[in-house]
């Protein structure tokens, strides 16, 4: 009965953040006719407005993110042309990941430097673990599995540190820029500005969600090697 319960507390601590987010940026998706923009436009405006007219704003299917390399905002369909609550808030909150990189804001730029250093070792990682699982199973070689389980104990490993260190970028561009910038600025009625929060927890919360469901990963990878 612990190990139930065990188990089911640590799906509920991977899937619970995420599944409450997705619930929160629905529920505060749909349309304003209060709103003057959409979420595309509030972003170049605020680009504009510190001073970051180079950072593009662009529509994507990959997800709503900031992308350093190319300088680019880069949000959802529905974000970029809604003009809900949630794509007001998540433009916001992009647009802060551009000024934290305008202010050299070191975290960001240590997760940066972080994931193209580690992009090398992930790829290598996934195919060596193939290829140690595949050919130990042929040759029925327990050192070729020992590989396997190394190489996928630093692949996930990686991961593990990358999503770490996003938690206090997610964490400062939520609350330290977004929040305020949407606040001071008067983009948005006071009483919205409770859910405004929430949603930006929101964002966050995925980055914890993501932390935990690679800490859970890794945990498997060592149990097999023991």
């Amino acid at each position: 009965m612990p190990l139930i319960l065990l188990g089911i507390l640590l799906v509920a601590a991977v899937f619970g953040p995420s599944l409450w987010a997705k619930a929160i940026l629905a529920k505060h998706g749909d349309d304003r006719a209060d709103f003057p923009g959409t979420g595309g436009e509030l972003a170049r405006h605020l680009l504009d407005e510190a001073g970051l007219s180079e950072v593009a704003v662009e529509a994507t299917d990959a997800g709503d993110h900031y992308d350093p390399t190319t300088q680019a905002v880069r949000l959802s369909p529905d974000n970029f042309d809604g003009r809900s609550l949630t794509a007001v808030t998540v433009a916001a909150h992009e647009v802060g990941h551009a000024i934290q990189n305008g202010d050299n804001y070191g975290p960001l730029l240590a997760r940066t430097n972080l994931i193209k250093s580690t992009q090398w070792l992930q790829r290598l990682g996934s195919i060596i673990v193939f290829a140690a699982f595949g050919l130990g199973a042929v040759v029925g070689s327990p050192i070729l599995a020992l590989v396997g389980v190394g190489a996928g104990i630093a692949t996930m490993g990686s991961t593990v540190v990358v999503h770490l260190v996003t938690l206090p970028v997610e964490f400062d561009t939520s609350f330290n820029r977004a929040l305020p910038i949407l606040d001071r600025g008067g983009y948005l009625p006071r009483q919205d500005l409770p859910a405004a929060r929430r949603i930006l927890k929101a964002c966050a919360l995925t980055y914890v969600a993501s932390s935990l469901a690679g800490l859970l990963n890794l945990w498997r990878w060592i149990r097999y090697l023991r």
